[in-house]
């Protein structure tokens, strides 16, 4: 007689670890938020297979601008100390910040959320990061995706992408090509770390085992660390329309060393002097524990300066004036010299 064997019982998505209702649930919760960010270019934003956008008519000659960029490392130290509010911003920033060292205005925004299993009281707490940053750059958050991939990501754990797109009138690009020796270089405060150097900063944090409560600058060390990064957009958007701004640099990976000389022309020097801004607390600090080089933190981290701003001498005393009653703290860091031969360069005195 022939043994009978019993029919395995059905299997749904659930069972493989994917939750539908989880991702109907904080596509709800996220509505609130990225309705707060719409522009009325906007002709179908999130819930549809793609999002609608009309070209506004005030541009002649409108050039798409577009940038992508995750939030990196940081997102470690957000799984570590349950602080998932910021790196939305974050998000947002890395990628409008870049579009509009070119001039453009941020139009809209897309981001990307992987999980391994959704947490959507996590998820929506970052949405709601991503909405914040959305607002501070006036760009709507038209769309996105969610995707819960069991196996492909510890419990507890996401990664983050996210994708700009913004316009300039073509003849309003800013490209560097009118820099000249003489021009003044000045610094837009950062809000910390913004989004680079991770990977060194968790190596110091794990050989010093700080108290993450001590004080940086009026702050814990822990929110010192996971300050969001700053959004410049608005003010120099204003500032654009205000004087000619020949050039703008976001200070990223690569911080000052490697990021300024990207738009300069060959023959072009930067001369950027530290004796013009105080180096904020949160880096005198990794610098100490970390035991790290002067010449290794101006290539790691901004030390400070979130954004540069190049202008002819003429009008640095206004583009000053103007950023500081917008909110900025700025610093007139350098100057523009003239190098004999090769490729530009930023040297720190």
């Amino acid at each position: 007689m022939t043994a009978s064997t019993a029919s395995p019982s059905p299997l749904t998505y659930r069972d493989a670890g994917v939750d539908i209702d989880a991702g109907d649930a904080l596509v709800e919760r996220i509505k609130p938020a990225a309705k707060r960010t719409m522009r009325p270019e906007v002709l179908a934003g999130i819930g549809g297979f793609g999002a609608l956008f009309e070209i506004s008519k005030k541009y002649r000659e409108p050039v798409l601008v577009s940038g992508t960029d995750g939030v990196g490392t940081k997102l470690k130290l957000a799984f570590q100390w349950n602080r998932h509010d910021t790196v939305g911003q974050d998000l947002v920033a890395m990628s409008v910040n870049d579009i509009l060292v070119q001039g453009a205005e941020p139009l809209f925004f897309l981001d990307y959320f992987a999980c391994g299993r959704l947490d959507v009281n996590t998820a929506a707490t970052v949405v709601e990061g991503i909405a914040k940053g959305c607002e501070l750059a006036g760009c709507a958050l038209i769309g996105g995706e969610t995707a819960e991939m069991p196996s492909m990501y510890p419990d507890g754990e996401y990664d983050l992408a996210g994708f700009a797109v913004g316009a300039v009138e073509k003849s309003a690009i800013i490209d560097g090509k009118s820099i000249r020796p003489g021009d003044v270089v000045l610094g837009l405060a950062s809000s910390g770390a913004h989004s680079n150097g991770y990977s060194l900063i968790r190596k110091i944090i794990e050989r010093a085992k700080p108290d993450l409560t001590m004080d940086m600058g009026g702050v814990p060390l822990a929110d010192a660390v996971m300050a969001p990064t700053r959004i410049y957009v608005k003010p120099l958007l204003a500032l654009m329309q205000a004087i000619h701004v020949k050039g703008m640099a976001h200070i990223t990976g690569g911080g000052l060393t490697e990021n300024i000389p990207r738009v300069l022309g060959d023959h072009l020097t930067a001369i950027i002097e530290r004796k013009h801004w105080t180096l904020p607390p949160l880096f005198r600090w990794l610098q100490q524990e970390g035991q790290v080089a002067d010449a290794e933190m101006h290539r790691v981290f901004n030390c400070g300066i979130g954004m540069v701003v190049i202008v002819a001498e003429a009008d640095a005393g206004v583009a000053m004036q103007l950023l500081a009653a917008a909110g900025e703290t700025v610093h007139h860091i350098g100057r523009i010299e003239a190098r004999g031969e090769g490729q530009a360069q930023t040297v720190v005195v």
